[in-house]
């Protein structure tokens, strides 16, 4: 069995793996990414939000991935019958980036990965990770090939951005219900034939068919629209019988009354993929010698785009933290990794959370609408899930369900009523 020696092993290209590559690369830190799949592949996190700019930007890929030419992300609008709700990144509470992308993962992994080699990071695709063992401060992570060939990697440090793969949790024992109802999700690509001209027919939109059903559209630049339906675990079994996701995916077009026409008759561009009960989490986000990123670490729920947030906001960090514990630094994980982590995820949860109660939809939907409120949400559904100087962040438990209480029972507020 051949044998490696590095300073960090990223297992998984995705993403988190990519920006935590991109990062320490650019600190000259001896790396190696291993990655199951053969790319491009495809994915689901076709859409992603504003705070994902920051972390791309200071791993050298931003550059990279604006000049292939992505569709331009500046907001999303949510459609409830006849009753549209906007949001515009430009528009929000504090600061941050204006816009992000919405792309086919295929294209957009293939893209970092790519520049990745350029720069001359290692990745090595098609090798699956078999085994892992800690000792006296090293792993050594046994990977296997789609030849066949194995070979044993030693590490200073672990970096888990396996995504769905979750590679660490599963070796390790270390998988836990998550706090979220069951959901699924089914989604394919459409050659959009009848996209409307202008702003209209690039912005992403979700529809909301019933409380806890929601089709997403997602145009990209390349003319394909990414189309995917979401909904109780058990709804979408129902709609699927005998036929299977194609069927499903067609009668949930059905019920939609804005989208019916533009996709009734629309031809798949591939078998719609089935995503059943996606929603994860774990015990634990890092341990002796390793850091668990993204998905592989927690993953919620595609309504508002935070997949691709947490798994490039935990990949960065876990790549400083690394890197200044190989330097010699004594890293306090919980404090800095798992504790900072957890609070955007626990604003997210909330979030997802109070969607599916239909106390958020009341805020998206209610008119007239309170444009201190909306900028408030909007930096939320920007990424913004760390900045408490928002109300809609540091009091994220109880300030939806309160204003949604008072909305529906015709009392007044202000928008400065949590401040």
């Amino acid at each position: 069995m051949d044998s490696q020696e590095v300073d960090i092993l990223i297992i998984g290209a995705g993403p988190s793996g990519c920006v935590a590559a991109g990062y320490l690369q650019q600190k000259g830190i001896r790396i190696k990414v291993v990655e199951k799949s053969k790319f491009p592949r495809m994915v689901v996190g076709e859409s992603l939000i504003p705070r994902v700019m920051d972390n791309f930007q200071e791993a050298g890929l931003l550059e990279a991935l604006d000049a292939y030419g992505f569709e331009k992300k500046r907001g999303a609008e949510f459609i409830r019958g006849e009753v549209f709700s906007v949001f515009d990144f430009s528009d929000k509470f504090g600061e941050g980036w204006d816009w992000t992308w919405q792309a086919p993962r295929a294209d957009f992994d293939l893209v970092m990965t790519q520049e990745l080699q350029r720069k001359g990071v290692d990745i090595q695709f098609e090798t699956s990770v078999t085994n892992i063992h800690f000792e006296n401060g090293y792993s050594t992570t046994t990977v296997e090939a789609n030849t066949g060939t194995r070979t044993q990697i030693k590490a200073k440090f672990v970096i888990d951005a396996s995504g769905y793969g979750r590679v660490l949790p599963r070796l390790l024992g270390l998988d836990k219900k998550s706090q979220l109802n069951p959901h699924s999700a089914i989604f394919t690509h459409v050659k959009d034939i009848n996209r409307p001209q202008g702003k209209k027919g690039t912005q992403i939109s979700f529809d909301v068919l019933d409380t806890e059903v929601w089709l997403w559209v997602i145009p990209f630049s390349n003319g394909l629209t990414s189309l995917g339906l979401v909904a109780d675990t058990t709804f979408i079994e129902q709609l699927k019988g005998e036929k299977g996701t194609a069927e499903a995916l067609r009668k949930a077009i059905q019920l939609s009354d804005f989208y019916v026409q533009r996709f009734a008759d629309t031809v798949f561009e591939f078998e719609p993929v089935h995503l059943k009960n996606y929603s994860s989490a774990v015990t634990q986000m890092y341990g002796n010698g390793y850091a668990l990123t993204g998905n592989s670490a927690e993953f919620l729920d595609p309504v508002f785009s935070s997949g691709v947030c947490f798994a490039t906001e935990s990949g960065i960090l876990s790549a400083k933290l690394a890197h200044r514990q190989l330097l010699g630094e004594t890293i306090d994980w919980q404090l800095e990794y798992a504790d900072y982590m957890q609070r955007g995820i626990d604003v997210f949860t909330t979030y997802v959370r109070e969607w599916y109660t239909g106390n958020l939809q009341t805020l998206f939907f209610h008119r007239p609408e309170n444009p201190e409120v909306k900028r408030k949400i909007c930096a939320v559904l920007a990424g913004y899930v760390w900045n408490e100087e928002n109300p809609f962040v540091k009091k994220h438990d109880r300030v939806i369900r309160t204003m949604a209480y008072m909305l529906e029972n015709n009392y007044p507020f202000s928008s400065d009523v949590f401040d």
